[in-house]
């Protein structure tokens, strides 16, 4: 299968300080690929590396169909989105107006809003459950739904490629689940090459096709999830006992850390 966006050898780093050592990823249409890890191993960073939003200190980063002239921003954009952690809190706009950001490498400058801008926002809208918030100021919203706004944002710049940094962090039980649905449904409906940072494992097992697992800033494992998510690599990444099992239904994997009180039994009790 082709590769749409990949990383090579990536060093990635910080003024005096290098946080991603020789790190190779590479997004294939139709899959999902997880990057995991503890605090502090490199997701984020590599992630906004391959969004252009990280400066490459050496290794390189290669966009399918991309000639040896860099794209500019504006048309590197039309292919590529990333949902990031760290986004503005817009005031005095509406849902509708931040869904519309998302438009914005489609559209000639102060141009108006096009018939096709319109459905891709509207059907961005649907796909997120924010359509009936339209017309609500976002300084009104909850961190939760602010989050599926600037989801839904990403949606709308219809892109081949997205890239999302821990999309679930906010969210309720519910919309958990459907933000990981629509993850897998952009990935096997609509061929979309997706990587996605994650810190929640099981709900790794659920969405990813491909695991990247970091440490220290390099790579521990990568592959398959069966083949990444194992207790002897999540003990000794994470620093505590995993236990890891496979679910009698759907056969993914089950990820349990012991914790101290892991053993000790307590006693339901009865309201």
């Amino acid at each position: 299968m082709s590769v749409a966006l990949a990383g090579h050898e990536l060093v990635l780093g910080y003024p005096r300080t290098t946080v991603v050592h020789g790190v190779s990823v590479a997004l294939e249409p139709g899959l999902v690929t997880a990057l995991i890890g503890p605090n502090g191993s490199g997701k984020s960073t590599v992630l906004r590396s391959l969004a252009r939003l990280h400066p490459v200190t050496s290794g390189s980063v290669e966009l399918e169909g991309a000639d040896s002239a860099p794209l500019s921003a504006r048309a590197f954009a039309r292919r590529v989105t990333l949902l990031s952690q760290s986004r503005p809190h817009p005031s005095g706009l509406t849902v509708d107006d931040v869904v519309a950001f998302g438009r914005h490498p489609h559209r000639r400058r102060f141009a108006a809003l096009t018939e096709e801008d319109r459905r891709s926002i509207q059907h961005a809208m649907a796909l997120t459950g924010t359509t009936a918030m339209a017309d609500r100021p976002v300084d009104q919203l909850s961190g939760g739904e602010l989050q599926r706004v600037w989801l839904a944002s990403c949606l709308a710049q219809d892109t081949g490629i997205l890239l999302l940094d821990e999309p679930t962090n906010h969210l309720d039980l519910r919309y958990q689940v459907e933000t990981l649905d629509l993850v897998r449904d952009l990935a096997d409906h609509h061929d979309t090459a997706i990587g996605v940072v994650l810190h929640d494992l099981n709900q790794t097992a659920v969405v990813a096709d491909r695991v990247v697992l970091l440490h220290q800033g390099r790579v521990r494992a990568s592959g398959r999830p069966v083949d990444v998510l194992t207790s002897t690599h999540l003990s000794e990444v994470y620093e505590l006992p995993v236990d890891t099992t496979h679910d009698p239904h759907t056969g993914r994997i089950r990820v349990e850390p012991r914790s101290r009180h892991h053993d000790q039994h307590r006693p339901e009790t009865h309201q």
